[in-house]
């Protein structure tokens, strides 16, 4: 199985959920300005789309999108309890979940990455991304993770985005409980790993 990666990039979700999961894979770092792997090959060849993150199967089966990889993974080792069993209830949580940090939160991001956006717009975009951030906090008041008292792939989706803040310069210092769960999903160790591998920590 192999992990098409960007340090960094989105791609970092799905890494901390194999690394969550303790499945072998080997990482492929595909540049998201080069759009080329480390040995020169063309990564538009492997992904028309460009972009990271892509899994591929030991059978050359090609997997897109983050929310559907780290679901994959989860249900790879459901006895970690990464995510909550098919057609239940939790597991649509699990999906609202991904699909707001996919849309609100990861895109929201997108705008302030952007060179050519003028900063009125880049001002707008932080006015509700902090919004977001505002609801998040209050969503996080009473909880350990997104889901309860577990960890899940939505936290590793959620902790990638939330990294972005630094680099962007979007102040979150006024969110005490999205810190507080930032440095607990941060201490995990196979979050660090993760971060380790893509050249994040020392």
């Amino acid at each position: 199985m192999k992990l098409y990666y960007s340090p960094g990039a989105c791609s970092l979700s799905p890494h901390i959920a194999l690394h969550e999961a303790g499945i072998a894979f080997e990482p492929v770092m595909a540049s998201t300005k080069s759009h080329k792997l480390q040995d020169g090959t063309d990564y538009y060849g492997i992904n028309p789309l460009g972009y990271v993150p892509m899994l591929e199967l030991d059978d050359g089966t090609r997997l897109r999108e983050g929310p559907a990889i780290v679901q994959y993974i989860a249900d790879l080792a459901p006895t970690k309890n990464l995510a909550p069993a098919n057609g239940t209830m939790a597991r649509y949580r699990l999906q609202e979940w991904l699909t707001f940090i996919g849309t609100e939160m990861h895109k929201g991001f997108s705008p302030l990455f952007n060179p050519a956006m003028p900063e009125e717009a880049k001002t707008i975009s932080k006015d509700k991304l902090k919004a977001r951030f505002q609801w998040l906090d209050s969503e996080l008041a009473a909880k350990q993770y997104l889901m309860g008292e577990h960890f899940s792939v939505a936290d590793g989706y959620l902790f990638t985005v939330t990294n972005w803040s630094k680099p962007t310069g979007l102040d979150i210092s006024g969110f005490p409980n999205l810190l507080a769960w930032h440095a607990r999903v941060g201490a995990r160790p196979a979050v660090q790993e993760a971060m380790k591998a893509e050249g994040l920590l020392k």
